[in-house]
Protein backbone atom coordinates (compact mmCIF):
# COMPACT_ATOMS: atom_id res chain seq x y z
CA UNK A 1 0.00 0.00 0.00
CA UNK A 2 2.81 2.32 0.83
CA UNK A 3 4.54 1.60 -2.45
CA UNK A 4 1.39 2.42 -4.41
CA UNK A 5 1.09 5.78 -2.65
CA UNK A 6 4.69 6.58 -3.33
CA UNK A 7 4.25 5.60 -6.96
CA UNK A 8 1.17 7.79 -7.28
CA UNK A 9 3.00 10.72 -5.71
CA UNK A 10 5.94 10.29 -8.01
CA UNK A 11 3.66 9.95 -11.01
CA UNK A 12 1.80 13.14 -10.06
CA UNK A 13 5.05 15.01 -9.54
CA UNK A 14 6.34 13.77 -12.89
CA UNK A 15 3.19 14.99 -14.59
CA UNK A 16 3.60 18.36 -12.96
CA UNK A 17 7.23 18.49 -13.99
CA UNK A 18 6.39 17.55 -17.54
CA UNK A 19 3.61 20.14 -17.62
CA UNK A 20 5.95 22.80 -16.27
CA UNK A 21 8.60 21.85 -18.80
CA UNK A 22 6.04 22.01 -21.58
CA UNK A 23 4.90 25.44 -20.47
CA UNK A 24 8.49 26.63 -20.38
CA UNK A 25 9.13 25.25 -23.84
CA UNK A 26 5.96 26.86 -25.17
CA UNK A 27 6.92 30.21 -23.69
CA UNK A 28 10.44 29.87 -25.00
CA UNK A 29 9.27 29.00 -28.51
CA UNK A 30 6.44 31.53 -28.53
CA UNK A 31 8.55 34.56 -27.66
CA UNK A 32 11.08 35.94 -30.10
CA UNK A 33 13.36 38.88 -29.32
CA UNK A 34 14.73 40.48 -32.50
CA UNK A 35 17.74 42.80 -32.38
CA UNK A 36 17.73 46.26 -33.96
CA UNK A 37 19.95 45.14 -36.84
CA UNK A 38 17.82 42.16 -37.93
CA UNK A 39 14.47 41.03 -39.24
CA UNK A 40 13.13 37.48 -38.89
CA UNK A 41 11.08 35.69 -41.53
CA UNK A 42 8.43 33.40 -40.00
CA UNK A 43 7.00 30.40 -41.87
CA UNK A 44 3.87 28.43 -41.00
CA UNK A 45 3.71 24.99 -42.50
CA UNK A 46 6.47 25.96 -44.94
CA UNK A 47 4.81 29.13 -46.21
CA UNK A 48 5.59 32.76 -45.46
CA UNK A 49 3.52 33.90 -42.50
CA UNK A 50 5.06 37.13 -41.17
CA UNK A 51 8.20 39.23 -40.74
CA UNK A 52 9.27 40.07 -37.21
CA UNK A 53 10.77 43.49 -36.56
CA UNK A 54 13.12 44.62 -33.77
CA UNK A 55 11.89 44.09 -30.22
CA UNK A 56 9.69 41.42 -28.50
CA UNK A 57 7.50 39.35 -30.83
CA UNK A 58 5.07 36.50 -30.22
CA UNK A 59 4.50 33.49 -32.49
CA UNK A 60 2.45 30.30 -32.23
CA UNK A 61 4.71 27.54 -30.92
CA UNK A 62 5.08 24.41 -33.04
CA UNK A 63 3.10 26.03 -35.86
CA UNK A 64 5.31 29.01 -36.64
CA UNK A 65 8.98 28.69 -37.37
CA UNK A 66 11.64 31.40 -37.70
CA UNK A 67 13.13 30.20 -40.97
CA UNK A 68 15.45 33.12 -41.78
CA UNK A 69 17.26 35.73 -39.72
CA UNK A 70 18.20 38.56 -42.09
CA UNK A 71 20.59 41.39 -41.25
CA UNK A 72 19.34 44.78 -42.38
CA UNK A 73 22.70 46.52 -41.95
CA UNK A 74 24.25 48.22 -44.97
CA UNK A 75 26.54 45.94 -46.90
CA UNK A 76 29.38 46.57 -49.32
CA UNK A 77 30.03 44.37 -52.30
CA UNK A 78 33.68 43.54 -53.00
CA UNK A 79 35.33 45.88 -55.48
CA UNK A 80 34.67 44.57 -58.97
CA UNK A 81 36.51 45.30 -62.23
CA UNK A 82 34.91 44.96 -65.63
CA UNK A 83 35.95 45.88 -69.15
CA UNK A 84 33.85 48.28 -71.19
CA UNK A 85 34.14 49.94 -74.59
CA UNK A 86 33.31 53.62 -74.92
CA UNK A 87 31.36 55.19 -77.76
CA UNK A 88 34.62 56.19 -79.47
CA UNK A 89 35.90 52.58 -79.30
CA UNK A 90 38.33 52.91 -76.37
CA UNK A 91 38.73 49.90 -74.09
CA UNK A 92 38.59 50.86 -70.40
CA UNK A 93 38.64 48.89 -67.18
CA UNK A 94 36.21 50.20 -64.59
CA UNK A 95 36.50 49.49 -60.88
CA UNK A 96 33.14 49.75 -59.09
CA UNK A 97 31.82 49.34 -55.58
CA UNK A 98 28.18 49.10 -54.49
CA UNK A 99 26.59 49.56 -51.07
CA UNK A 100 23.13 48.16 -50.34
CA UNK A 101 20.85 47.02 -47.58
CA UNK A 102 17.88 44.65 -47.39
CA UNK A 103 14.61 46.45 -46.70
CA UNK A 104 12.09 43.67 -47.46
CA UNK A 105 13.63 40.36 -46.43
CA UNK A 106 10.58 38.35 -47.50
CA UNK A 107 11.35 39.32 -51.11
CA UNK A 108 15.08 38.73 -50.77
CA UNK A 109 14.59 35.27 -49.28
CA UNK A 110 12.05 33.93 -51.75
CA UNK A 111 13.04 35.69 -55.00
CA UNK A 112 16.83 35.56 -55.21
CA UNK A 113 19.35 32.98 -54.08
CA UNK A 114 22.75 34.75 -54.27
CA UNK A 115 22.15 38.43 -53.55
CA UNK A 116 25.75 39.60 -53.85
CA UNK A 117 26.36 37.71 -57.08
CA UNK A 118 23.11 38.97 -58.63
CA UNK A 119 23.87 42.60 -57.78
CA UNK A 120 27.45 42.31 -59.07
CA UNK A 121 26.25 40.89 -62.38
CA UNK A 122 23.59 43.59 -62.68
CA UNK A 123 26.08 46.36 -61.96
CA UNK A 124 28.57 45.01 -64.52
CA UNK A 125 25.94 44.94 -67.25
CA UNK A 126 24.67 48.44 -66.47
CA UNK A 127 28.21 49.89 -66.35
CA UNK A 128 29.05 48.43 -69.76
CA UNK A 129 25.80 49.72 -71.24
CA UNK A 130 26.15 53.24 -69.86
CA UNK A 131 29.83 53.65 -70.78
CA UNK A 132 29.04 52.42 -74.27
CA UNK A 133 26.83 55.50 -74.70
CA UNK A 134 29.62 57.96 -73.82
CA UNK A 135 32.93 59.08 -75.28
CA UNK A 136 36.07 58.64 -73.20
CA UNK A 137 36.28 62.37 -72.44
CA UNK A 138 32.70 62.32 -71.16
CA UNK A 139 33.45 59.33 -68.95
CA UNK A 140 36.39 61.17 -67.40
CA UNK A 141 34.66 64.55 -67.08
CA UNK A 142 31.14 63.48 -66.06
CA UNK A 143 31.90 60.72 -63.58
CA UNK A 144 29.41 62.05 -61.03
CA UNK A 145 26.57 61.99 -63.57
CA UNK A 146 27.58 58.50 -64.66
CA UNK A 147 27.52 57.29 -61.05
CA UNK A 148 24.01 58.69 -60.54
CA UNK A 149 22.81 57.01 -63.73
CA UNK A 150 24.29 53.65 -62.71
CA UNK A 151 22.81 53.93 -59.21
CA UNK A 152 19.33 54.71 -60.56
CA UNK A 153 19.50 51.83 -63.06
CA UNK A 154 20.65 49.35 -60.39
CA UNK A 155 17.87 50.46 -58.06
CA UNK A 156 15.28 49.78 -60.74
CA UNK A 157 16.79 46.38 -61.47
CA UNK A 158 16.89 45.14 -57.84
CA UNK A 159 13.60 46.65 -56.71
CA UNK A 160 11.83 43.28 -56.92
CA UNK A 161 14.43 41.74 -54.61
CA UNK A 162 13.58 43.96 -51.62
CA UNK A 163 16.96 45.71 -51.78
CA UNK A 164 17.84 49.38 -51.52
CA UNK A 165 21.04 50.52 -53.22
CA UNK A 166 22.40 53.23 -50.95
CA UNK A 167 25.50 54.14 -52.93
CA UNK A 168 27.34 53.21 -56.10
CA UNK A 169 30.90 54.33 -56.73
CA UNK A 170 33.23 54.27 -59.72
CA UNK A 171 36.61 53.97 -58.03
CA UNK A 172 38.81 54.19 -61.11
CA UNK A 173 38.76 54.14 -64.90
CA UNK A 174 41.94 52.51 -66.22
CA UNK A 175 43.25 52.65 -69.79
CA UNK A 176 45.70 50.45 -71.61
CA UNK A 177 49.25 51.73 -72.19
CA UNK A 178 48.74 52.55 -75.89
CA UNK A 179 45.75 54.71 -75.11
CA UNK A 180 47.63 56.44 -72.30
CA UNK A 181 50.54 57.26 -74.63
CA UNK A 182 48.16 58.67 -77.25
CA UNK A 183 46.39 60.79 -74.64
CA UNK A 184 49.73 62.07 -73.34
CA UNK A 185 50.77 63.13 -76.85
CA UNK A 186 47.44 64.86 -77.32
CA UNK A 187 47.85 66.62 -73.98
CA UNK A 188 51.33 67.83 -74.86
CA UNK A 189 50.10 69.09 -78.23
CA UNK A 190 47.25 70.94 -76.55
CA UNK A 191 49.65 72.56 -74.09
CA UNK A 192 51.93 73.68 -76.93
CA UNK A 193 48.95 75.10 -78.80
CA UNK A 194 47.80 77.03 -75.75
CA UNK A 195 51.31 78.42 -75.24
CA UNK A 196 51.42 79.62 -78.84
CA UNK A 197 47.99 81.19 -78.51
CA UNK A 198 49.02 82.95 -75.31
CA UNK A 199 52.21 84.27 -76.92
CA UNK A 200 50.30 85.48 -79.99
CA UNK A 201 47.72 87.20 -77.80
CA UNK A 202 50.53 88.90 -75.87
CA UNK A 203 52.14 90.19 -79.06
CA UNK A 204 48.78 91.39 -80.31
CA UNK A 205 48.16 93.24 -77.06
CA UNK A 206 51.60 94.82 -77.22
CA UNK A 207 50.94 96.09 -80.76
CA UNK A 208 47.56 97.43 -79.69
CA UNK A 209 49.08 99.29 -76.73
CA UNK A 210 51.84 100.75 -78.94
CA UNK A 211 49.26 101.90 -81.45
CA UNK A 212 47.18 103.44 -78.67
CA UNK A 213 50.24 105.29 -77.37
CA UNK A 214 51.09 106.66 -80.82
CA UNK A 215 47.48 107.67 -81.36
CA UNK A 216 47.40 109.43 -78.00
CA UNK A 217 50.65 111.27 -78.81
CA UNK A 218 49.30 112.38 -82.19
CA UNK A 219 46.06 113.53 -80.59
CA UNK A 220 47.94 115.57 -77.97
CA UNK A 221 50.17 117.18 -80.60
CA UNK A 222 47.16 118.02 -82.73
CA UNK A 223 45.44 119.47 -79.68
CA UNK A 224 48.51 121.62 -78.89
CA UNK A 225 48.68 122.88 -82.47
CA UNK A 226 44.98 123.65 -82.38
CA UNK A 227 45.34 125.61 -79.15
CA UNK A 228 48.36 127.51 -80.55
CA UNK A 229 46.47 128.29 -83.74
CA UNK A 230 43.48 129.48 -81.74
CA UNK A 231 45.77 131.71 -79.64
CA UNK A 232 47.39 133.21 -82.74
CA UNK A 233 44.01 133.71 -84.31
CA UNK A 234 42.79 135.44 -81.16
CA UNK A 235 45.85 137.70 -81.08
CA UNK A 236 45.40 138.56 -84.74
CA UNK A 237 41.75 139.24 -84.08
CA UNK A 238 42.63 141.59 -81.20
CA UNK A 239 45.19 143.46 -83.31
CA UNK A 240 42.78 143.70 -86.20
CA UNK A 241 40.08 145.00 -83.88
CA UNK A 242 42.48 147.60 -82.42
CA UNK A 243 43.51 148.77 -85.90
CA UNK A 244 39.90 148.99 -86.91
CA UNK A 245 38.98 151.05 -83.84
CA UNK A 246 42.14 153.28 -83.53
CA UNK A 247 43.34 153.43 -87.07
CA UNK A 248 46.89 153.10 -88.36
CA UNK A 249 48.32 154.75 -85.24
CA UNK A 250 47.61 151.63 -83.18
CA UNK A 251 49.54 149.47 -85.63
CA UNK A 252 52.44 151.91 -85.70
CA UNK A 253 52.40 152.00 -81.92
CA UNK A 254 52.61 148.22 -81.67
CA UNK A 255 55.51 148.06 -84.14
CA UNK A 256 57.40 150.83 -82.42
CA UNK A 257 56.80 149.25 -79.00
CA UNK A 258 58.21 145.92 -80.20
CA UNK A 259 61.29 147.68 -81.54
CA UNK A 260 61.85 149.45 -78.23
CA UNK A 261 61.44 146.20 -76.29
CA UNK A 262 63.94 144.46 -78.56
CA UNK A 263 66.53 147.16 -78.12
CA UNK A 264 65.96 147.22 -74.40
CA UNK A 265 66.53 143.44 -74.15
CA UNK A 266 69.67 143.80 -76.26
CA UNK A 267 71.03 146.49 -74.01
CA UNK A 268 70.43 144.50 -70.86
CA UNK A 269 72.60 141.62 -72.09
CA UNK A 270 75.97 140.97 -70.42
CA UNK A 271 78.90 142.80 -72.09
CA UNK A 272 76.61 144.74 -74.35
CA UNK A 273 76.25 148.07 -72.56
CA UNK A 274 77.60 149.99 -75.55
CA UNK A 275 75.19 149.78 -78.45
CA UNK A 276 75.52 151.36 -81.90
CA UNK A 277 72.14 152.27 -83.23
CA UNK A 278 71.34 153.04 -86.80
CA UNK A 279 69.37 156.11 -87.65
CA UNK A 280 66.29 154.01 -88.23
CA UNK A 281 66.42 152.78 -84.63
CA UNK A 282 66.57 156.35 -83.34
CA UNK A 283 63.60 157.20 -85.46
CA UNK A 284 61.83 154.17 -83.93
CA UNK A 285 62.51 155.52 -80.44
CA UNK A 286 61.16 158.85 -81.41
CA UNK A 287 58.08 157.45 -82.96
CA UNK A 288 57.46 155.26 -79.90
CA UNK A 289 57.76 158.21 -77.51
CA UNK A 290 55.46 160.30 -79.68
CA UNK A 291 52.89 157.57 -79.75
CA UNK A 292 53.21 156.95 -76.01
CA UNK A 293 52.82 160.63 -75.37
CA UNK A 294 49.90 160.84 -77.68
CA UNK A 295 48.30 157.77 -76.10
CA UNK A 296 48.56 159.26 -72.64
Amino acid sequence: MTEEIIFQILSANLVYLLAAAFVIIVIFKGIRIVSQSEKHVVERFGRLHSVLGPGINFIVPFLDNVAHQISILERQLPTASQDAITKDNVLVQVDTSVFYRITEPEKTVYRIRDVDGAISTTVAGIVRAEIGKMDLDDVQANRARLIETIKASVEDAVDDWGIEVTRAEILDVNLDQATRDAMLQQLNAERARRAQVTEAEGQKRSVELQADAELYEAEQKAKARRISAEAEAYATEVVAKAIKENGIEAAQYQVALKQVESLNALGNGEGKQTILLPSAALEAFGDAFKLLKGGS
